[in-house]
């Protein structure tokens, strides 16, 4: 793990996770990539999709992309250094509205729009809190995507709880869903009643250990834990406990390495 300096801010870079394969209905299969907390690279039939790229994760493996997604403003989902770096020349950056003056020439895609970018199909679906409570998440400024590629759809679902938005979506081939949002937002059996309801054919859980991503802003930081007391593992296990006898794929990815141990 190298450390480098930004400002006075000190950032731990995390080596990328190997890539998972998943069957496309054509062009061979998409490669999966988790790389950092929400940072996730796509590949298929040549198309390279970064999503909420982040330098703080090792995007010296990174490929450059075709298309960039960002789900939401914060350092962790919106770095416009990690942009630069991974993107093409000319190739589209969708964003929300609440992204513009970081990124001005990004491309705005409204909750419930979509568009199309060389063959590649992106849903914006809404994405915010239902409980209160800093930090918030409102309804409109945040995005989750729904990528239609190699004939398969891809939810990524961003920092959300179990909306109605997300609920209604069918079909789901891949999702990433959140858990462990504070505060007591999408816990275990939150997320996991979710996953139910959405019924996609594999889920990954990401953007779980936030206590993580402060330590990487600042080694001092207070750190939030997790409601009840769980370990990050622990977590993860009561996800998956929850999901078992469905008929769900639960896909592992080491999204956090320097603390799997926890």
């Amino acid at each position: 793990m190298r450390i480098l300096t930004f400002g006075v801010v000190l950032v731990s870079v995390v080596a990328v996770s190997a890539a998972d394969r998943y069957p496309a209905a054509s062009g061979g299969d998409i490669l999966i990539t988790p790389i950092l907390h929400s940072s996730v690279q796509l590949e298929h039939a040549g198309v390279v999709i970064q999503v909420d790229p982040w330098s703080a994760g090792d995007l010296a493996a990174a490929r450059p992309a075709d298309l960039i997604l960002i789900t939401d403003t914060p350092a962790h989902h919106l770095d416009v250094a990690a942009i630069k770096r991974l993107r093409k020349p000319g190739a589209p950056v969708v964003i929300p509205a609440s992204a513009k003056t970081q990124v001005p020439d990004g491309i705005v895609l409204a909750n419930g729009r979509s568009r199309t970018f060389g063959g590649v199909r992106i849903d914006s679906i809404a994405a915010y809190d239902l409980t209160p409570g800093a930090p918030e998440h409102p309804k409109g400024e945040a995005n989750g995507y729904l990528v239609s590629l190699g004939g398969r759809r891809i939810y990524f679902a961003g920092v959300t709880q179990c909306v109605p938005e997300l609920t209604a979506l069918r079909d789901i081939d891949v999702a990433f869903m959140p858990m462990n949002i504070p505060p007591n937002r999408m816990s275990p059996a939150e997320a996991a009643d979710c996953v139910k309801a959405l019924r996609p054919k594999a889920v990954y859980t990401y953007h779980y250990d936030q206590d993580y991503v402060a330590l990487l802003g600042n080694p001092q930081a207070t750190l939030r834990g997790i409601p009840g007391g769980l370990t990050v593992a622990e977590s993860l296990q009561a996800f998956r406990d929850a999901l078992r006898g469905q008929p769900i794929e639960v896909r592992s990815a080491n999204w956090y390495p320097e603390r799997r141990a926890r």
